[in-house]
């Protein structure tokens, strides 16, 4: 009894998270042709790209063609289609070498990688959200001593009285923040494409409102799990990418507790300066205390009358 042979068949279904235009994009690379050949894959019909094939051979075509994001499966050939096939041999040898049905001419790892290359300083690839939050976090840890030697050089020069230093400073400064914002919105531009958007809607940070929670969508919204149309997904999170994520955790806990902190001292302030201010109007001065003092003797004359015996009326 021969061995069975398989087919690789395709509907037309996409695997979740997929959309079409990526699809096509990611067969027409797989089989180095152009987008209008692959169309004809898509008209709803059941299509065999590749049939008189081993288990394990329809095993790694199946694998290749997921990594495109389509939905293809494997069926047993009957044996009527291995006689066809075995008919028709020679002109599936000359077939058409741009036709969608060939097999793919290069391996899979070459046309499209399982992960895609870190590009920390590039517009192309993708990262995922805890890379997006860790590399933001390496970032700020670069400018933060860079803005704070700034900062004393400033102070520095501003005691100086020296203008040319400060016109230089506010400069080295001014290009400072250039460079930390084409690297952020480089970071930015790889997290659209993980999630499928275009870069360009990083713009929409500029837009007044809009841009007060679409980095917050940025960093929630889940990246797609396949490859997409900018590339095969980003490789998995390593021990530092998840240890800088979540110093995250850890500067916003400080700022919530420097924030209670900060409001517990203000209110303590105020409550010690409204009992001094009570304490001072209940306060009573000697200005206010009235003291009657008696009126001195005037003379000896007058002790002397003040002395005297009182005189009885009859004897008088």
């Amino acid at each position: 009894m021969s061995e069975p042979r398989y087919k690789i068949v395709f509907d037309g279904a996409l695997q979740p998270g997929v959309d079409l235009a990526t699809a096509k994009l990611n067969l027409a690379d797989l089989f180095k042709t152009d987008v209008a050949a692959i169309e004809r894959l898509f008209n709803g019909r059941a299509v065999a790209l590749k049939r008189d094939l081993s288990h394990s051979d329809a095993q790694t075509y199946l694998q290749a063609l997921s990594k495109t994001g389509i939905a293809a499966r494997i069926e047993t050939q009957t044996a009527i289609e291995l006689n066809l096939a075995d008919v028709h041999e020679n002109t599936a040898a000359v077939a058409e070498p741009d036709s969608p049905y060939a097999p793919p001419r290069a391996s899979v790892g070459e046309s499209l990688p399982e992960f895609a290359t870190l590009k920390p300083l590039s517009v192309e690839g993708r990262i995922g959200r805890l890379r997006f939050l860790a590399w933001t976090m390496v970032l700020s840890l670069v400018t933060l001593p860079i803005v704070g030697v700034f900062a004393l050089l400033a102070l520095g020069l501003v005691s100086g009285d020296s203008t040319t230093g400060l016109i230089i400073g506010a400069i080295l400064a001014c290009f400072l923040f250039i460079g930390f914002l084409i690297v952020s919105i480089l970071f930015s531009v790889q997290r659209l494409h993980d999630i499928g958007w275009s870069g360009w809607l990083w713009l929409l940070n500029l837009v007044p409102f809009v841009g007060s929670f679409f980095p917050l969508v940025i960093m929630v919204v889940p990246g797609n799990t396949g490859a997409n149309r900018y590339g095969p997904p980003p490789p998995p999170n390593s021990t530092a990418v998840k240890v800088l994520c979540s110093l995250w955790i850890v500067f916003f806990a400080l700022i919530f507790a420097g924030g209670l902190l900060g409001g517990f001292t203000a209110v303590q302030e105020e409550y010690e300066s409204s009992l001094e201010s009570s304490y001072d109007s209940g306060a009573v001065s000697t200005d206010e205390i009235e003291i009657e003092v008696e009126p001195p003797v005037n003379s000896a004359d007058d002790a002397a009358e003040a002395a005297q015996a009182p005189v009885d009326s009859a004897k008088e």
